[in-house]
């Protein structure tokens, strides 16, 4: 362009007041003419080298604003159009069972067991029949990828249907939930995620017995299970990949087997009994009948050993109104304290014991939290143990990079955070930590009474 710019003809001013004296603007319009004029001819001499800017496809797609109505209502009609699609493309039940039909008529002898299994050239056979849906299941890759010890090179039947059920239903799933992404950005936010377990329970046989009063809680409780864990910079969205690649899911449809066991429904975040058990803790906690806990109904939580100072902390950093903690924000302070080895469990606590907002626990820090645990020991009547013993402790089990300071990754790494956190916060947690050696004994006892008998 400087070339360009030499060659032309040099500008003096001159010829702008050949005639009549031009105004400012009409000098800026002559000299834009003139610049326009120079680069498209600079531009022109570079356009062969250039060609293949053509060719890239356009990959930014404006969102349509609030108030254009009908080109939202275009985006969300053309993107249920491409998810029913999608889901035509999926096996139904009658494509599975032809295909199990197939693998079972190719099988290749002889069985493991009662396991049936099948070759390579045998796999590929039952690609060419099963039909075009079924041809990403029958690759090369898949079937190395359940290959193992075979000594006749064969994969099991059913561990590869197995395989194509559990694709066909992640398929199934994410399109389920992309219905419910209305911003169609792939994640979900918090009302999204509402209304699909809202819409899902009357699906889930477990779930009967629940009264339809009770589906607002019900629905809060199951949703703070994905957002405390799946959202933990709190962004108010979850992408769908994320939920998928979780177990959560697994568990809350997991309510669809009728005969589920006692025990599993105990353990199970989503069952019934579960969620009344949680709701029916914070109605016991709420002496005053106000749907909301303050700090002294918290502190009647679990065994009713926490520190005060632990509790302030929660008050202190912990969304509250007007000084008192509602369901939404007991569900995580329940899910924190019930799942102590999660690191999303832990860095809530963690946040909860830098006081100093220093990203790190000093031994100001850790002494802070148990000064409180010694004055519940006073109280009870026990011999306060020493801090520096247990700050020995604490600092020997984390083994943090730098042996001043303790960061929320040492606590994760050290696969010991959730004792640190115990020792820290819980009178009763201390001392089942302090007491371990002689529990552990009185265990061995009892189990060797009982064999005795």
């Amino acid at each position: 362009m400087q070339e360009l710019l030499r060659g032309s003809q040099p500008w003096t001013g001159k010829r702008f007041f050949a005639g009549e004296k031009k105004s400012e603007q009409e000098l800026k319009d002559e000299e834009m003419d003139l610049f326009t004029k120079y680069y498209s001819e600079w531009k022109g001499d570079r356009k062969n080298t250039n060609e293949f800017y053509k060719t890239i496809p356009r990959f930014y797609y404006r969102l349509p604003a609030e108030d254009e109505v009908l080109l939202q209502k275009l985006r969300e009609e053309s993107r249920a159009v491409f998810l029913q699609r999608k889901s035509r493309e999926l096996l139904d039940n009658e494509e599975l069972q032809n295909l199990w039909f197939l693998l079972d008529k190719h099988q290749t002898p002889p069985m493991i067991g009662e396991e049936a299994m099948i070759n390579y050239e045998n796999f590929l056979k039952v690609g060419e029949k099963a039909g075009p849906k079924c041809k990403q299941f029958f690759t090369a890759k898949v079937f190395a990828k359940l290959l193992h010890t075979d000594s006749y090179g064969r994969i099991s039947i059913m561990q590869f249907f197995n395989y194509v059920m559990r694709k066909v239903w992640l398929h199934q799933t994410r399109i389920g939930l992309s219905l419910y992404d209305v911003a169609g950005q792939g994640y979900l936010r918090e009302s999204d995620l509402e209304n699909y377990i809202l819409e899902l329970i009357p699906t889930l046989p477990q779930l009967d017995g629940l009264e339809k009063s009770f589906y607002s809680f019900y629905v809060c409780t199951a949703v703070r299970k994905f957002f405390f864990f799946l959202d933990p910079l709190r962004t108010g969205k979850i992408k769908i990949q994320d939920i998928l690649a979780c177990s959560f899911l697994d568990d809350l449809l997991e309510l669809r087997d009728e005969e589920l066991s006692k025990e599993s429904q105990e353990t199970n975040w989503f069952s019934a009994p579960s969620a009344l058990r949680v709701y029916g803790q914070y109605l016991n906690l709420d002496k005053d009948h106000n749907g909301m806990l303050s700090k002294e109904e918290l502190s009647r939580y679990g065994t009713a050993t926490m520190t005060n100072v632990f509790l302030d902390r929660v008050f202190q950093e912990c969304l509250t109104y007007d000084g008192e903690m509602d369901y939404k924000t007991y569900l995580d302070f329940v899910l924190a304290l019930e799942n102590r080895k999660e690191p999303a469990a832990l860095q809530y606590i963690f946040k909860l014991l830098d006081i100093e907002n220093k990203g790190y626990l000093n031994v100001f820090s850790l002494n802070y939290f148990f000064r409180a645990i010694q004055e519940l020991m006073k109280i009870h009547g026990q011999d306060p143990v020493s801090f520096q013993d247990v700050k020995d402790e604490i600092f020997d089990m984390v083994k943090p990079k730098d042996p001043l300071k303790i960061s929320l990754q040492d606590l994760i790494n050290s696969n010991q955070g959730d004792t640190v956190t115990t020792i820290l916060i819980d009178l009763n947690g201390f001392w089942t930590y302090e007491n371990r050696e002689a529990l552990v004994a009185n265990d061995n006892e009892n189990s060797a009474d009982l064999d005795d008998t």
